[in-house]
């Protein structure tokens, strides 16, 4: 039986955790919520059902191509639903699925956490980096 050298281990070791963390359903979760502007769409959406212009009017930061890319991922992994009206123009509407009102109680509640101590957080920062001068 060969041994493993030491290299050898700290390589499997990390090519197991990297395997951890990619079955991981927090990880993975957090890869799709936790993009800049998906956040931002399904509270948008939230509020009710949105056609494309209403959801970018509201984040005005926001390019076309990115809310784009945004709204397809989001329907892509069931959060939200696109409803194509067949009309002149075609109307597009966009809809928080089932799936995607289940998640707003943890977004709501992250938002809520974000605005009640993110100051806490600019003041560690701070802290960490007067001591480390």
């Amino acid at each position: 039986m060969a041994t493993m050298t030491a290299a050898q281990r700290r390589e499997q070791e990390k090519a197991a955790f990297e395997a951890f963390m990619e079955a991981c359903p927090m990880n993975q979760l957090m890869g799709i919520v936790g993009k800049q502007w998906s956040t931002m769409v399904l509270v948008e959406l939230a509020e009710g059902p949105r056609r494309y212009a209403e959801i970018s009017r509201a984040m005005p930061g926001v390019s076309a191509k990115m809310l784009t890319q945004t709204l397809r991922s989001l329907e892509r992994d069931g959060f939200v639903a696109r409803t194509v009206t067949p009309s002149v123009p075609v109307q597009v509407e966009y809809a928080l699925t089932v799936l995607g009102e289940r998640i707003m109680p943890l977004i709501t509640s992250m938002l809520e956490w974000a605005n009640r101590h993110i100051e806490d957080v600019h003041e560690a920062r701070e802290r960490y980096d007067a001591a480390a001068r």
